[in-house]
């Protein structure tokens, strides 16, 4: 793999990893991108890099600036990371659903963290919302806008989606992907459609988000329900994720991938987080549905140590009414 230049060249270049069980289990070969091996521990680092570099490359960026921004809790964890890397201050909007260690990973990495109650977008008092006014009090600030910032598709255009066509040596039949802000499929989807336009595209939706009823019906109608998931679902469509090219859309429950995220961790060895549950779960549905043969590439988000006190405490679990087998 050679020697990286510092934090944004270990960016990417992650491997495939064929998935024991759920390749035997379908006579399909499915295989996860290892996001999590990524130098900050997510699929977002690519995504972090590329809205930064954009914006250093259009000049909206100045040495000393603040990077500012609403995630879930990886974004925000690329970010900063990076930002240490390129000389800036980091400030993140986060709702008060999501796992207490990422916020505790932000504050090490010298982030400041404002944490700020769960409402919907529509809310102006949104954690998206918030980020950008307050950093446009700033005049030396810039928000970075992950779910309608392009440059954040266009990371998997440039990187992700050539890594999986180079690795499977253009023998992918599908891609199966859980959905936040819309780019890792939108950039993916754009790519290996100009390689193969017979190869298929599935968006992954949890419970409370309106992107399967969208892809499925055309309306922007939100399920009924809640998930603990993180950083996937939404309740409108971006900017990264208008216009993908999308084929086909699967529902997954929180209890099927609360059991995955179990089933990788003791048969397997892995230690995955909650998204990953639900992509491993899409990736085996569809191998199903295509039938034994096939090559499945879904995305292995990030890893578990994020979520110790949420997926990985039994007690909140059993609070939240899940099942471990």
């Amino acid at each position: 793999m050679g020697v990286c230049d510092g934090f944004v060249e270990a960016i990417g270049n992650t491997p495939l990893i064929r998935l024991q069980a759920a390749s035997e289990a379908t006579g399909c070969e499915i295989l996860g991108k290892a996001e999590f091996m990524n130098p900050g521990g997510s699929v977002k680092d690519r995504a972090a890099w590329w809205m930064i570099r954009e914006a250093e490359r259009i000049g909206r960026l100045q040495p000393g600036a603040t990077i500012v921004e609403g995630t879930a809790g990886n974004t925000g964890i690329g970010l900063a990371h990076i930002c240490n890397a390129r000389g800036y201050s980091s400030l993140i909007y986060m709702p008060d659903n999501q796992s207490r260690e990422k916020v505790d990973i932000l504050e090490t990495l010298g982030a400041e963290v404002r944490v700020v109650p769960t409402v919907p977008y529509a809310n102006e008092m949104n954690y998206q919302k918030q980020a950008k006014r307050y950093a446009e009090s700033l005049d030396t600030a810039v928000w970075v806008n992950q779910f309608d910032n392009t440059a954040n598709r266009l990371a998997h255009y440039e990187s992700t989606g050539p890594e999986i066509w180079k690795q499977t040596e253009g023998r992918v039949d599908a891609f199966v992907c859980a959905v936040g802000t819309g780019g890792t499929i939108a950039g993916v989807s754009k790519y290996l459609k100009q390689k193969r336009e017979d190869i298929q595209l599935i968006l992954l939706d949890c419970i409370g988000s309106a992107l399967y009823n969208f892809v499925t019906t055309g309306t922007v109608t939100m399920s009924d329900g809640t998930s603990i998931t993180e950083g996937i679902g939404n309740s409108r469509i971006t900017d990264n994720l208008a216009g993908a090219r999308i084929d086909w859309a699967l529902q997954i429950t929180d209890q099927d991938a609360v059991s995955m995220v179990y089933r990788l961790l003791r048969e397997e060895g892995w230690f995955f987080g909650s998204s990953t549950g639900v992509n491993v779960c899409g990736a085996i549905e569809v191998a199903r549905k295509l039938g034994p043969g096939h090559t499945i590439v879904t995305v292995l988000c990030d890893g578990g140590g994020k979520y110790r006190s949420s997926l990985f405490n039994r007690e909140w679990l059993a609070k939240k009414g899940f099942a471990i087998d």
